[in-house]
């Protein structure tokens, strides 16, 4: 309740804590968004790059190669230009044709994530940038396939006599490379997790 002729304390006591606040949460927030464009503008690149680089390569393959054509260039390794409508290394690729939206829509959402995620990575967390990137650009490449052509070219096969490794593009090896290093990084933090408790015991 105000009296009249004093001043209202809770009213002073408000713009006190708010006067407290404000500028350690200002600079929070500028930091935030610091960080956030200095993640998008170092990592987004190489999403684009793969992306990129994804889409050229198939653009040659369906340049020079009719659907189904193979080029053998080693006794293990051939160029090919075959048409996938699942997902890597042809998974699902005959499940109906329901599949196209499926990951295409799938892709859409897990992208976003991504970019999330880019966006928010801490200096600690900077090596999963790469990581990031990469899947960012694979999951890209092949869902513009998936929109533009309701398939995936793939282009690159591997095989030992008729064991045939299933074909696959730069998007895939971008995603297979990024869950390689993946792999590695958890197996860095966990050596170093196991070499701290080691040192807190002692």
């Amino acid at each position: 309740m105000r009296v009249a002729g004093l001043p209202n304390l809770s009213d002073h006591w408000t713009s006190e804590l708010m006067s407290d606040q404000s500028p350690q949460q200002s600079e929070q927030d500028s930091v935030s968004k610091t960080r956030i464009r200095r993640n998008l503008l170092r990592w987004m690149p190489l999403a684009v790059l793969v992306a990129g680089l994804d889409q050229a390569t198939k653009a040659w393959v369906t340049l020079l190669l009719v659907h189904g054509e193979r080029i053998q260039v080693l006794p293990f390794f051939a160029w090919v230009r075959w048409h996938n409508e699942g997902a890597a290394f042809s998974f699902l690729a005959s499940a109906g044709g329901w599949q196209r939206w499926f990951f295409i829509v799938l892709a859409l959402v897990f992208s976003v994530y991504v970019i999330w995620e880019i966006a928010r990575l801490s200096d600690r967390e900077r090596n999963l940038g790469w990581v990031y990137g990469l899947i960012l650009g694979g999951a890209v490449g092949n869902v513009i396939d998936r929109i533009l052509h309701g398939h995936v070219v793939d282009f690159v096969l591997l095989h030992y006599q008729q064991h045939i490794f299933p074909a696959f593009n730069v998007a895939d090896s971008a995603l297979f490379c990024a869950v390689v290093l993946w792999g590695i990084l958890l197996l860095q933090e966990f050596r170093q997790d196991r070499a701290d408790q080691r040192r807190a015991v002692k």
